[in-house]
């Protein structure tokens, strides 16, 4: 079965950064658009970023400009690099595969543990 496993979250100051990592096993991300997803405490999740094989890049008006998608098809990985963090972002973050059909978005059932990140004033 598919299992994806984020990593790299912590506890970092505001203004800080991180690099989030993302892994899979039963899946390859080549051909598939990959996307970054938060949810914060007592929020819904959110998608943060959204990466189309490196050529179409959407991101959040919230982490736009602070936040980059990329991803290393030879590692069959997905990162996530958050600079100039606030304590808004602090979140439980999440990565996966969305696919686009009946003019809709959709995401991978099989959703990883997420990593946690904090950012304290």
């Amino acid at each position: 079965q598919v299992q994806l496993v984020e990593s790299g979250g912590g506890l970092v100051q505001t203004g800080g950064s991180r690099r989030l990592s993302c892994t899979a096993s039963g899946m390859t991300f080549s051909g598939n658009t990959m996307g970054w997803y938060r949810q914060a405490r007592v929020k819904q999740r959110e998608l943060v970023a959204s990466d189309i094989s490196d050529i179409i890049i959407r991101y959040a008006d919230s982490v736009k400009g602070r936040f980059t998608i990329s991803r290393n098809g030879a590692k069959n990985a997905v990162y996530l690099q958050m600079n100039s963090l606030k304590p808004e972002d602090t979140a439980v973050y999440y990565c996966n595969a969305r696919y686009y059909r009946c003019s809709t978005w959709y995401e991978n059932d099989s959703w990883g543990p997420g990593t946690q990140v904090t950012v304290s004033s």
